[in-house]
């Protein structure tokens, strides 16, 4: 298929910059075959049934953007410049690999300081990014991070006004235990505990994944013929009970829902068989576009996605092209919010 087969056009207006309050308030577009309803997510108790298992991503977003200056000696005296660094992966010896803007102002050897307690050298330099060894490491380093840092919000977004403090609640679920993400998994956004209690009173099962979101989820897709497009890959894991109340929910006849895209891409990288998943941990680069078979999932929670991104392919293979570009007709003329902190839908083909 071709990277125009997943275009559309989005008016800008529909590009949410905020998100609802409160958060099941915002509206849910709920697809089953060829039938669509406009719901709310605080509807999710009454469309779920008792069996149906939640898999929701329990990764958590840090606070990867961070403004600094280098200073850099020349004949007529140290110069300086602002660079943005975006953390994107850490590596064994306590390095991160970092987007940085402008990367042409950066040499290996320099220094770049983030606030009078966070430094970091440049030890490698990249085409597209940057190896950073700080001068921290362990609980110091998130301190200073978590102090200097800000939420990475995504382009989309930071084009059009600049991270704050309510950011740092916004763009985090009320289930992120596991730090690693640069990117929040989005439709778990739009949980809260009260949410959390009515689903399990309806008999709703939950079952606790990781997917570190990587930077890679923004970047996009440059080449026309998909198949040529490669995956970054991002770390994840299933333990031993959530891969237990997979197997436990297929058995009973319940169906296993993704909440996000992560947890999605996961559950069907694990799985060892159409109807098998085992336990799993180590680095996915899975890439699902129409014709994949879907061996776990039953059904999808997710929010609106980019044209021609990664994540329209997937949606796509979950629910058929024609059948989501009906979706997302239906979704523009009813005004439904775009992306991140848009509305979300709930997918059962």
């Amino acid at each position: 298929m071709k990277l125009s087969d997943f275009d559309f056009d989005l008016p800008e207006d529909l590009i949410a910059t905020r998100p609802i309050r409160p958060r099941p308030a915002a509206r849910l577009l709920h697809a089953q075959g060829d039938v669509i309803v406009d719901r709310k997510v605080a509807d999710l108790p009454e469309i779920l049934r008792p069996g149906d298992l939640l898999v929701l991503n329990t990764t958590r977003v840090i606070p990867a953007r961070l403004q600094g200056v280098r200073v850099r000696d020349t004949a007529q005296g140290p110069v300086q410049a602002k660079v943005e660094v975006t953390l994107t992966e850490p590596a064994p010896d306590g390095s991160w690999r970092a987007l940085a803007r402008p990367l042409r102002k950066l040499a290996v050897g320099e220094v770049i300081t983030f606030s009078d307690s966070l430094r970091a050298e440049v030890a490698a330099r990249a085409p597209e990014d940057v190896v950073l060894r700080f001068n921290l490491a362990g609980e110091a380093f998130d301190a200073a991070l978590d102090a200097a840092g800000q939420m990475p919000l995504p382009p989309y977004i930071a084009g059009r006004r600049a991270p704050d403090a309510q950011d740092r609640e916004d763009y985090q679920t009320v289930f992120a235990r596991n730090p690693g993400a640069v990117a929040a998994p989005t439709a778990s956004l739009h949980f809260d505990d009260a949410l959390m209690d009515a689903l399990r009173a309806r008999g709703i099962r939950f079952a606790e994944v990781t997917l570190h979101v990587g930077a890679g989820t923004f970047l996009p897709v440059k080449v026309d013929d998909i198949r040529d497009h490669r995956m970054h890959a991002e770390w994840g894991e299933i333990n031993a009970t959530a891969a237990q109340a997979i197997m436990a929910t297929r058995a009973a006849g319940g169906r296993v829902i993704a909440v996000g895209t992560t947890a999605l891409r996961l559950i069907e990288t694990a799985a060892t068989a159409p109807g098998q998943i085992e336990p799993w941990q180590g680095k996915t680069d899975i890439f699902i576009t129409p014709g994949h078979a879907f061996r776990i999932t039953d059904g999808l929670m997710t929010n609106f996605h980019l044209p021609k991104s990664t994540l329209m392919m997937l949606v796509a293979a979950l629910m058929g092209p024609a059948r989501i570009r009906r979706i997302y007709a239906h979704a523009i003329a009813a005004r439904y919010r775009f992306f991140s902190y848009g509305d979300a839908s709930l997918l059962i083909p």
